[in-house]
């Protein structure tokens, strides 16, 4: 063989290892979801749920960072501080655009310090209590209970302002009784101080207590939607027990750090939309009780705004002192 005919095949061939190599170093890159939520809760249910189609879809393994801390700053600021490429998303629930209305000051402006790329679902909300310590059974005889010993039982949350706080204290307020709210830092802990007798009741997304319902080690008092949830249709709604005014829910989403290409952006909400089409994820956020409903990316990003100042309303109105 020529010699000019051996350096042009061997030219092809490193090309084309090279191209190989680079194909594997691009495939195996990670997708890293930031969650500002702890192992245990709705928001952490739901990723994990969809994470392998999540993987599939965007053709990279993806991990899960749970990164909890004062109510999810800590994660989001985390999230906001990450390269604007598409490899470093978050699942996020409306905690996030309550933060500005219950802080002096953030680290970030929400959202305009990331980009919204959808909002996918709801999530159901109920009450629950720990049947040691309280032997009410539904809403008439919790609210009974509560009203007739001001300031003696005690309810947690997530964290100071997150949704957990604003759903428990709009149960406590509109049925004009006195909790003493206790924030955690994280889901996880509240619900094993929940179990385990530290505190008395909360709100709680339905996926993070799901299990502990039906083991008995929790009891739920009612459903904070509009309507029974399929996920568990035995346990009626505060609403038709007697308190109207009492709907409430989490909605969740994703968000990447501010600065993303539109192609970066539309690739994730294509992922997103395939991975929450996938039957096995289709399966398990029905038994979770979630609704899904993807948005556009460009509705996101109105909806952060919008729900924002709809919440800057409720924290004032339950006079949540700033933090």
């Amino acid at each position: 063989m020529p010699p000019f005919q051996r350096r042009d095949l061997l030219a092809l061939g490193l090309a084309a290892l090279g191209s190989s190599a680079f194909a594997q170093a691009a495939g195996d890159k990670t997708v890293r979801f930031i969650l500002p939520n702890a192992t245990g809760s709705g928001v952490d249910a739901i990723t994990r749920a969809a994470q392998p189609a999540l993987a599939k879809a965007l053709g990279h393994q993806v991990i899960v960072d749970n990164q909890p801390g004062a109510g999810g700053i800590v994660g989001l600021q985390a999230l906001a501080r990450s390269a604007p490429d598409g490899y470093t998303l978050s699942v996020v629930s409306n905690n996030v655009v309550i933060f500005p209305s219950v802080y002096k000051s953030i680290p970030f402006d929400m959202p305009g310090d990331f980009t919204p790329i959808a909002i996918v679902g709801a999530t159901p909300i109920v009450i629950v209590v720990n049947p040691n310590k309280v032997p009410a059974k539904n809403h008439a005889e919790f609210a009974a209970l509560l009203k007739a010993k001001p300031d003696e039982f005690t309810y947690g949350s997530g964290g100071n302002g997150t949704i957990l706080h604003l759903t428990g204290e709009q149960y406590v307020g509109e049925i004009g009784a006195k909790a003493r709210h206790i924030p955690y830092k994280g889901v996880g802990a509240f619900v094993t101080d929940l179990i385990g007798g530290q505190i008395d009741f909360g709100t709680l997304a339905l996926p993070s207590v799901q299990a502990h319902i039906k083991s008995g080690a929790l009891r739920a008092i009612g459903v904070g939607g509009a309507q029974r949830t399929p996920a568990a249709p035995d346990i009626p709604t505060i609403a038709e027990q007697g308190l109207p005014s009492y709907v409430v829910e989490a909605w969740f989403g994703v968000l990447g750090p501010k600065g993303m290409a539109p192609a970066d952006v539309k690739r994730a909400h294509d992922a997103i939309t395939a991975a929450f089409a996938d039957p096995a994820v289709k399966e398990a956020m029905a038994k979770q009780g979630n609704t899904i409903s993807i948005s556009t990316s460009e509705h996101a990003q109105s909806y952060f705004r919008s729900e924002k100042e709809k919440y800057a309303k409720l924290v004032k109105k339950a006079g949540i002192e700033l933090q």
